[in-house]
């Protein structure tokens, strides 16, 4: 849920070589499921995989078992927005996908998400995909000294009005460092010009989450899932940010 605004640690440039490690964890983890996804293969299989690349790595999850999640990964197919939980359900043809994972190197966290189709995609769910690319692209280049944090949720409200579809409100990116989710809260609207002020070593979590319908959600029975009210499409994008010297520096590729 959103709260307040502070303001955002400076992290120094060793702590912020720590951060790449674990963001080119999460990006080799993104990697090796893209490759796997297929119509037939289930979402647990794909958590297997990325714990493989956690231990070859000799990262740890911060996903696993964080109050009490069971996986490494949240697979959200469809519906659900945020904070799916990996089960032995073949995905479909036609599928939306979205993976959250994230990693822990030396006590520094790094987290970042992608949607994707599950082969042929619907024309709208294709367009929400290219949308929340766009808007997650479109926040990051506001990350630069001198920004605002409203900045930030600015660009992807934007964006995502421009091609007609809703932001969650419910749920909203973060701090990110010592802990995998921090102050401040970094919603997915904002009003530029307002909000915290960004300096270099400024690092956030941004994490667009668009729906093609009802911004309202729902929690699953199962405690974790995020449903949209209207079993409408949803799709979710995030990378883990810092501000440098010139402009923004994304952690987790």
């Amino acid at each position: 849920m959103i709260g307040r605004v502070v303001g955002i640690p400076v992290r120094s440039e060793q702590e912020l070589a720590l951060m790449r490690r674990a963001g080119r964890v999460v990006a080799e983890m993104h990697e090796v499921i893209r490759a796997a996804v297929r119509p037939g293969v289930t979402t647990a299989h794909l958590d297997r995989i990325a714990r493989d690349v956690l231990e070859r790595r000799g990262a740890r999850s911060n996903f696993l078992g964080y109050h009490g999640f069971p996986a490494v990964i949240c697979a959200s197919v469809n519906s659900c927005v945020i904070h799916g939980i990996p089960d032995d359900r073949p995905l479909a043809e036609g599928d939306l996908l979205s993976i959250d994972c994230g990693a822990i190197v030396e006590g520094w966290h790094g987290d970042a998400a992608f949607s994707m189709g599950v082969g042929a995609l619907d024309p709208v769910a294709a367009a929400l995909i290219d949308a929340a690319d766009e808007a997650l692209a479109a926040a990051v280049a506001a990350m630069v000294p001198g920004g605002r944090l409203g900045d930030v949720g600015h660009a992807v409200e934007t964006v995502a009005r421009r091609h007609g579809f809703g932001v969650v409100r419910d749920y909203c990116g973060h701090g990110i460092g010592r802990a995998m989710h921090e102050d401040p809260d970094v919603p997915n609207y904002g009003r530029a010009g307002k909000g915290a002020r960004l300096k270099a070593g400024n690092v956030l979590a941004i994490e667009p989450m668009l729906v093609a319908g009802d911004e309202d959600t729902d929690v699953a029975a199962d405690g974790w899932a995020v449903l949209t009210d209207d079993a409408g499409w949803a799709a979710h994008t995030e990378h883990t940010v810092a501000v440098g010297p010139d402009g923004p520096e994304i952690l987790t590729i």
